[in-house]
Parts: C-alpha cells; sequence; structure tokens
C-alpha cells in the first residue's frame, strides 16, 4: 500500500501551469516589442535571438522537473511494517521561565536560551514519556499538554520568549500550581515536575506548592540558571539596560537558595546549569530511573520512503535542462 507522508505538498503542482502561462505572456510581450522596434529582417541581423524549440525543451525539461521535485517532497511511502511496542515511562511536566530576567546574558548566549537548549536536549532522551510544557513569568499558561509528539512540544519550545506572557515577574508558585493540578490527581506516583528558572521569585508560596506537590506523589527537580554575581539587563525600548526607579541599573541574579528550598520540598534534585548538555544528560538519567507505569501497547507502523528516487530524476531533468546550449538563430 502507498501513501503520501505530506500529500497536501501536491498543491505545488499548480505551479506548474501558471509558470508556463507566465512563459507564453513573456514570450508574446517580447515579440509585441520587437515589433515596434521596426523591420523584422534588420532586428534579426543585430539582436541575437533563442531557438523557439530549444526553448520549448528547456521549458519541458524545467515543468517535469517541478513535477518530480514536488513528487520528492511529499514523500511516497510504501511496504509498511507494523509492531507493538510496549510503552513505559512516567509524566513530565517542564516549567519554563520566560521572564525579561532570563535575557539576561551570564549564561551565554543568554538565561532563556541555555535552558532552551537544555530542554531540547533532555527532550531527545524521555522520548518514552510523556511530557508537557508550561511558560511562565508573572502568570502562567499550558504551552503543551500532556503528549508523546516531542516534535510538536519542541516547536513551541523554539518560540517561547517573554511577549508570549505579558505579565512580568517571576511567580514560581502559580507555575508549580499549574503544573500540579494537569497530573491525574488520583495517581499518586510516575509524576515529575522539572523547574528551569533564575528563581528571582516574589512570592513566598512556592514552598507550600511544592509540599502539595509532594503529598500528591509529584517528585520535582529545579535548575537554576544565571550566576551569584548577575547580570545587567537590557531594554530593547530605550536601547540602554534597564534602570530601575532610582536610576540604577538592574541587576538580575541568580537565587540558587529558593530552587534548592524547592527541589528539597520535592523530594528531588536541585541542578545549576553550566553546560545544557550535561545539565540535560543528569535530568534524563534522574528522570528514566524513576519509577514507571505501564502505558499500554503502542501500534507504530514504519514505511520506506521513496523521496530519494524522484529528487534524482529532478536533478537529472535540471541538468539536461541546463546544458543544453541555446543557439542564436534568425527569428521566426
Amino acid at each position: 500500500m502507498l501513501r503520501f507522508q505530506d500529500i497536501e505538498v501536491l498543491w505545488l503542482w499548480l505551479l506548474i501551469p501558471i509558470l508556463v502561462l507566465l512563459y507564453f505572456r513573456y514570450t508574446q510581450h517580447r515579440k509585441k516589442i520587437l515589433n515596434k522596434l521596426g523591420d523584422r529582417n534588420l532586428i534579426t541581423r543585430l539582436i541575437p535571438a533563442y531557438s523557439k524549440n530549444r526553448q520549448y525543451v528547456k521549458l519541458i525539461l524545467s515543468g517535469l522537473a517541478l513535477f518530480f521535485l514536488v513528487l520528492a517532497m511529499a514523500n511516497l511511502q510504501g511496504n509498511a511494517k507494523s509492531q507493538k511496542i510496549q510503552r513505559k515511562g512516567i509524566d513530565v511536566i517542564i516549567a519554563l521561565d520566560v521572564s525579561k530576567s532570563m535575557l539576561a546574558r551570564d549564561v551565554a548566549p543568554d538565561r532563556l536560551q541555555a535552558a532552551k537548549q537544555c530542554i531540547s536536549k533532555l527532550l531527545d532522551q524521555i522520548g518514552n514519556n510523556r511530557v508537557a510544557l508550561v511558560l511562565f513569568a508573572g502568570r502562567s499558561y499550558m504551552s503543551v499538554p500532556l503528549t508523546v509528539d516531542i516534535s510538536a512540544l519542541k516547536m513551541n519550545l523554539a518560540t517561547a520568549n517573554p511577549d508570549v506572557v505579558p505579565s512580568q515577574g517571576t511567580n514560581l508558585a502559580e507555575a508549580l500550581e499549574m503544573a500540579r493540578k494537569t497530573f491525574n490527581s488520583k495517581e499518586l506516583r510516575y509524576k515529575s515536575i522539572v523547574l528551569l528558572s533564575d528563581g528571582e521569585d516574589h512570592d513566598d508560596k512556592a514552598l507550600q506548592e511544592a509540599k502539595k506537590a509532594l503529598d500528591e506523589g509529584i517528585t520535582i527537580q529545579t535548575i537554576g540558571i544565571g550566576s551569584e554575581k548577575g547580570s545587567t539587563l537590557f531594554d530593547p525600548q530605550t536601547g540602554t539596560n534597564k534602570l530601575d526607579k532610582d536610576g540604577k541599573e538592574v541587576i538580575s541574579i541568580l537565587n540558587e537558595t529558593e530552587l534548592q528550598q524547592i527541589a528539597s520540598a520535592g523530594k528531588g534534585e536541585y541542578y545549576r546549569l553550566y553546560k545544557p548538555d550535561l545539565t540535560a544528560n543528569k535530568l534524563a538519567s534522574a528522570i528514566n530511573k524513576a519509577e514507571q507505569r505501564d502505558f499500554g501497547v503502542a501500534l507504530f507502523t514504519d514505511y520506506d520512503s521513496y523521496f530519494q528516487y524522484f529528487l534524482l530524476v529532478a536533478f537529472l531533468l535540471l541538468l539536461v535542462e541546463f546544458f543544453i546550449p541555446e543557439f542564436k538563430t534568425a527569428l521566426s
């Protein structure tokens, strides 16, 4: 049984008649211009012209190349092979701080980008689990609910920035509450929260939320991003560093103490992010070692892809079209 992986791409075939139409409109326009210049015989001697037959052949080859290129993009597949896989894992909710303080550059390239790199590496290693993404600053919102579609989660992660949460600040308590309430409260195991932040919290309720999470069987891992020395914050609106009400530069400092306390209250571990890869490896190891529940049997179907053959045909057609010489002949 054959199928197209991305059948909607076939709509691009409509470009072929459009390009043919544009070509003939161009040739008609060219004829009108030449006719206005004067005697055709004289123009033939003065202006080099292309062979019509050669141009038609090149047009056909280009059209065929586009046809096969679109076919390659749609990716024809066949030879389906299905297999049943017993899935085990836990539910993981990643809570990412996207407040403006996360744009500080005491971690390269900045705190937010380093956190996103760490999460991306982590997702590559915990694919058997269901994962969700919560973004928070002064308020929290669910960016991606619990899912096994890691590619979709990565797409949302890539667009995460301070603008997605208009209310600024760092409300760790609300982020933990939203994550906690997302889990199935009837299950007292197989649940974990991964909290990434610089810890600049303005709310003392975070520890209370961490204890509530533990009572519901949720472990909490925290990742601190930043430095004790801190960093200034660039304000794109003024083009200078952000100033406080007294006109002094705002310095954003990593609050390790609060993040360590949250991890301790949630019976998890605190990690200081130095290198995204190393931190992701430690997190993945902790998550994968946790007690896992049986998600049941999942049916996975694998296909052989044939796009490379159509891509080769398209390339050869373009190669032939490129090497066809454009002989100069008399205009007809």
